[in-house]
């Protein structure tokens, strides 16, 4: 359905705010037939609002001052829908250099809290006094339980499924016979003459274990990793609830954190964190290395834009140790919703030499990554099916 006129002039006018050079004259003065396009005034309100933010650089408009900041993150909020608030905060924290006022709780209980605030406060949580980060830690929280609300039911669905069907033992030694399932699965093949069934298909009562897969998550912290890491912080919560998995989380920097004891809260996880630094995977390796019970049965992930600060020749040969010895690697340049990240070629060809692909995960799909490497299906084709790109061999 075609807009009013006047209606097109007015949202021209928000979208080029009214400067000298937009082309659009008010009242009868210019081009515009005598519409009268004096904005009222919600629409000035809202003007004003897009003024402060994108005309910052000749204007300065919100200032220093951290009320000033806190009333218009309430205005935007008031006039735009959320998915438009959360673009305009992101785009306030890199035009008009907000991090120092994420140090205010008043603005912190006005913002519109997403994962790339998240990581703001993150970066931010050494340095911060303490009244406010107990207002961090609630903003923290609020997104934190909304990505679970959204992430738990798929993770726990596609893990436990893959987990159930990787139980089933088709190749068991006599004693791991069961023999009950077994009978059912081959009637077909009774054979009448010999009053007898001939068994092609053997079901095994499968291996009883404490946990049927372990599974470890080797985080790079660097400062380009932020929204990944509350990301893979969140899903190292969900998979440590389930019963049949053993969880592990590893973040590094230049050193190395094992976090596997905060897992039952998520936001104690992501404050154990310290976004930025420097970067030694191959240190990082080498500590999960220790914690590598049954090789066959663990899932390495390692989610790294795998540029290495630390000693790369020895890393490389901890990468080669570790898939020979049966250890299932997964490396992800980046789990987030941001595209196709900056990370090394070199070593992610190197990684794809050794048959394990590199690439981007968005989180709507690690839940099924997750199932796949369970069931031990090819990654590659996994990714391939996916429409998503992994990193070439250099071969």
């Amino acid at each position: 359905m075609t807009q009013p006129f006047d209606e097109r002039l007015r949202r021209w006018r928000l979208i080029l705010g009214g400067g000298s050079a937009d082309g659009i004259c008010a009242g009868a003065s210019g081009d515009t037939d005598g519409l009268d396009l004096t904005l009222s005034a919600a629409d000035q309100a809202m003007d004003d609002a897009l003024s402060a933010l994108y005309d910052s650089d000749r204007q300065g408009s919100l200032g220093s001052s951290s009320p000033k900041v806190a009333r218009w993150l309430g205005d935007i909020r008031s006039y735009f829908p959320s998915s438009v608030v959360k673009v305009m905060q992101q785009d306030a924290l890199n035009r008009l250099n907000l991090r120092q006022m994420l140090l205010e709780p008043e603005m912190l209980e006005a913002v519109e809290p997403d994962v790339h605030l998240v990581s703001n406060l993150l970066s931010l949580s050494g340095v911060m006094p303490s009244k406010t980060k107990e207002t961090a830690r609630i903003v923290v929280r609020r997104v934190v339980e909304e990505l679970q609300r959204k992430l738990e039911n798929p993770t726990r669905q596609a893990v436990m499924g893959s987990l159930n069907r990787a139980i089933r033992n088709r190749r068991p030694h006599h004693n791991e016979i069961d023999w009950h399932r077994t009978i059912r699965a081959n009637l077909k093949h009774y054979q009448p003459e010999y009053r007898t069934i001939i068994p092609e298909t053997r079901i095994g009562y499968g291996r009883k274990r404490s946990s049927l897969r372990d599974i470890i998550l080797c985080v790079d912290q660097s400062g380009s990793m932020a929204t990944s890491v509350v990301y893979a912080g969140i899903f190292s919560a969900v998979l440590a609830s389930l019963p049949a998995v053993q969880t592990r989380l590893v973040v590094f920097d230049t050193a190395v954190v094992d976090l596997s004891d905060l897992l039952q809260d998520p936001v104690e996880v992501l404050f154990g964190t310290q976004l930025g630094g420097g970067t030694d995977i191959n240190q990082a390796l080498a500590y999960c290395q220790t914690l590598i019970r049954q090789p066959q049965e663990t899932i390495l992930v390692l989610i790294s834009d795998l540029y290495e600060g630390g000693d790369r020749q020895e890393m490389l040969k901890r990468v080669a140790a570790l898939s020979s010895c049966g250890v299932q690697l997964v490396t992800l340049l980046a789990l987030n919703d941001e595209g196709t990240p900056y990370y090394d070629h070199q070593n992610a060809a190197f990684m794809a030499n050794l048959g394990i692909p590199a690439f981007a995960c968005t989180p709507d799909l690690f839940p099924d990554l997750m199932a796949a490497a369970i069931n031990r299906q090819d990654l590659g084709q996994w990714a391939a099916n996916q429409d998503i790109v992994t990193a070439r061999s250099d071969r």
